[in-house]
């Protein structure tokens, strides 16, 4: 069996860490710097040679140098003859961008990165969550998007919810609040159906479902400023809930989404730390994050020994 070896590059290093942790190894040893222009420049201290190499890197924002970064990696760890090379991307960027609505004059740029991961001699992709499932089929390589489902359940039923309800903050994340609701003990949804006029600015409509008195769970892949989940919760609260806590697991958190959370009427939003998550965003006293170190590891574990990953969620 091949040697194991784990890389990190500069965006989740926390994360990086706690996964080798729990495989009980060490993080391999490389240089991931800047020229002085900018440029990423990458050097492997270590002897890969025959070795299945793991690179930890999430491609959030910064996104186009965590993107490099981790296209350098895989190029330097192929021209050193690492035996097999796997990407694990916790928080796969550019996924918002898979398909061209009515023939808009638009890129596919999940299909772009793919085919960029691709080319450079990735072997295997590891994911959790992929915004877009299909994106899978943009890769010539194996794709293993993971569910962060679990790390988000063990928290909802230790937080001793009162007569809950499973809420999709709009139409299209019904699956996944169903699939919520199921695992909780097939309890009630319901669903926040919301008009969205441009690019991260959306206003709720119209609620679906009965929330009067009751513990609200708003289940989401990912939290970008925020502004769907905030209204959302007031929405929530207006039509009666007790408390409403909000559920994703990728905390982009980009724009405005620290004043948009502190400021909310909703009581606690719990992710993950797919991406490290901003000091402004910590000091808002409303976020909690939950590892996905575990499943990471225990995921790494079973592609190095050729071990089944959809029996980890039999």
């Amino acid at each position: 069996m091949p040697d194991m070896k784990l890389f990190a590059g500069n965006a989740t290093p926390e994360l990086a860490q706690r996964i080798a942790d729990r495989l009980y190894i060490s993080l391999g040893d490389a240089t991931v710097s800047r020229f002085s222009d900018g440029e990423v420049a990458v050097q492997i201290n270590e002897n890969v040679r025959g070795s299945d190499v793991f690179i930890i890197q999430s491609t959030c924002a910064p996104t186009n140098d965590n993107l490099m970064e981790l296209v350098v990696m895989i190029d330097a760890m192929r021209r050193a003859s690492a035996g097999r090379i796997t990407a694990v991307i916790p928080y796969f960027g550019y996924a918002r961008q898979d398909r061209r609505v009515r023939s808009a004059r638009v890129p596919i740029t999940a299909k772009v990165v793919a085919d960029f991961l691709s080319n450079v001699g990735v072997d295997r992709v590891l994911t959790i969550d992929l915004h877009a499932e299909q994106i899978q089929g943009f890769f010539d390589v194996p794709v293993d998007n993971i569910f962060g489902t679990p790390v988000l359940l063990e928290d909802m039923q230790a937080r001793g919810l009162e007569n809950p309800v499973v809420v999709s903050p709009d139409l299209g994340g019904v699956v996944r609040a169903r699939a919520t609701a199921k695992a909780l003990g097939d309890i009630d949804i319901a669903i926040v159906d919301k008009r969205r006029p441009r690019a991260n600015v959306s206003e709720v409509m119209n609620l679906i479902g009965d929330v009067e008195g009751r513990d609200c769970v708003i289940v989401d892949d990912m939290i970008d400023t925020g502004g769907t989940l905030c209204k959302a919760a007031e929405a929530l609260k207006e039509r009666g809930a007790k408390r409403v806590f909000a559920y994703a697991t990728h905390a982009v958190f980009s724009g405005n989404a620290a004043q948009n959370i502190g400021s909310s009427v909703l009581d606690q939003v719990i992710v993950t730390d797919s991406i490290t998550m901003s000091k402004e965003m910590q000091a808002t006293g409303k976020v909690t994050t939950l590892s996905l170190s575990r499943m990471l590891a225990e995921a790494i574990r079973r592609i190095s020994n050729e071990e089944s990953i959809s029996a980890m969620f039999n």
